[in-house]
């Protein structure tokens, strides 16, 4: 049974946030790092907290930590070894294997989250800007009391307008196709696939291979525990629109070509289900707009192209032991708009994602390194997801069509890595637990 009233809140249940500051920390002592760490505890929202919380209790925490931040909090060598290998090195040593080159190599990273000096993320979630920045003065006080814990930087993340649904800056609704995990309560809306083992996401479960997966030590500590992988893309919205004018002659072929690219209509309508017009009405009901699948609807790609973001990022019913691959999504969009139809701005703007697991290797790293890189993913021969991908203008998306393909080449970058970093995201009682460290 999940122990949700110790699980924090981050992967399974949204607070009711319209805004939020991600804090990047250093620690240079130990002993007020762990001080630090003991006095924010009781702000920390576990999954039952939250989801008991009223409408106006939006002010929760969410804290998480890098391998050398638990280093850093006192955490003994013997334990540290008992990590994953991809999680001791840290996501900016994992650049080749993520595909990260180019604009998108950590050299060229912000807020110092490349460094080995990156020991820990707060995140501090707030109803609206005016209620986050309260949050922030706060913080900041109190943190002011330990000079010992020191921050990187920062990033402010809020929802764009309308904020009646989430997108992106691109213009594509988001949050479809969310993965539901036995012992939350949840149930799985139609396409989603049945609830999974929660040891997918979770350390210390059964998962759907096994049920007593290893884990590192002490169990203490990653009971209850995630992998976040966090991931800043900056959006880069103005050339995404020169992009559809250069290979739409109209706003319609212009809207057909970026369903194309992602696989779903910007309002969320899935090409599946409607492959030559948009629907908005199926875009918004949550019923209906994920019940899909590819190996016999759509095998050969003619409605979402072999190639397109959403059918690389889960081949759903076309690929081998995809529930050993499935991940959670989480994150908010950062930066101003860009007002319809105007050009690229020089404002930086795009999304800030983590992907929760527990397996960095077979879940997150499995992805960015075959689904969205490999140029021969489905035996395409030369293409990489063409949203999210590494794209450096050689490479092509291949769009199916009786009689004849057409096939776009050249694709720019529409997003560039601009920071990453691996985290463990303990329990509470983990975290109760690391407070003491020394005592």
């Amino acid at each position: 049974m999940l122990e949700l009233d110790d699980i924090q809140h981050f992967l399974f249940t949204r607070p009711r946030a319209m805004a939020a500051r991600y804090g990047f920390l250093t620690f240079r002592d130990p002993v007020q790092a762990r001080a630090y760490l003991t006095g924010v505890l009781d702000k920390v929202g576990t999954v039952a907290s939250v989801a008991n919380a009223t409408v106006l209790d939006s002010r929760w925490v969410t804290i998480a930590f890098t391998w050398n931040g638990l280093r850093a909090l006192g955490l003994d060598e013997m334990s540290l070894a008992t990590f994953p290998e991809e999680f001791r090195q840290g996501m900016a040593a994992r650049a080749a294997i993520l595909g990260d080159t180019g604009a998108s190599h950590p050299d060229s990273w912000t807020g110092q989250l490349a460094s080995s000096d990156l020991h820990a993320i707060v995140i501090l979630f707030a109803h609206d800007v005016a209620e986050r920045e309260r949050s922030v003065r706060e913080h900041q006080r109190y943190a002011g009391r330990y000079p010992g814990v020191q921050a990187l930087s920062f990033l402010d993340p809020e929802a764009l307008p309308p904020h009646e649904y989430a997108h992106d800056h691109f213009g594509y609704r988001d949050r479809l196709s969310q993965v539901v995990v036995k012992g939350t309560g949840d149930v799985p809306r139609p396409g989603s696939g049945d609830p999974l083992e929660p040891g997918e996401f979770i350390l210390g479960y059964p998962d759907e291979d096994s049920p007593s997966p290893p884990i590192p030590k002490p169990e203490i500590l990653v009971r209850n525990g995630s992998y976040l992988a966090y991931r800043q893309l900056q959006e880069h919205v103005g050339r995404f629109r020169d992009f559809l004018r250069q290979h739409g002659k109209t706003p319609d072929e212009q809207e057909f070509i970026a369903a194309k690219l992602m696989g779903r209509w910007r309002s969320g309508a899935p090409l599946v289900l409607a492959p030559d017009k948009d629907d908005p009405g199926l875009g918004q009901d949550m019923r209906r707009n994920n019940d899909f699948g590819y190996k016999q609807m759509d095998p050969f790609g003619y409605a979402v192209p072999l190639g397109s973001h959403i059918r690389r990022m889960n081949p759903r019913d076309t690929a081998v032991n995809i529930n050993r691959r499935r991940m959670i999504r989480r994150g908010a969009t950062y930066g101003p708009a860009l007002p319809e139809g105007a050009t690229e701005d020089g404002v930086e703007r795009g999304v800030a994602a983590f992907v929760g697991c527990a397996s960095l290797v077979r879940q997150f790293e499995f992805a960015q390194n075959v689904w969205i890189n490999d140029p021969n993913f489905n035996e395409l021969g030369n293409e990489r997801d063409p949203i999210i991908g590494n794209q450096d203008g050689t490479f092509d998306i291949t769009i199916p069509k009786r009689p004849i393909r057409r096939k776009i080449t050249g694709l720019p970058a529409f997003t560039t890595v601009r920071a990453g970093a691996y985290f463990f995201l303990p329990g509470l009682r983990a975290l109760h637990w690391l407070s003491k460290l020394g005592q």
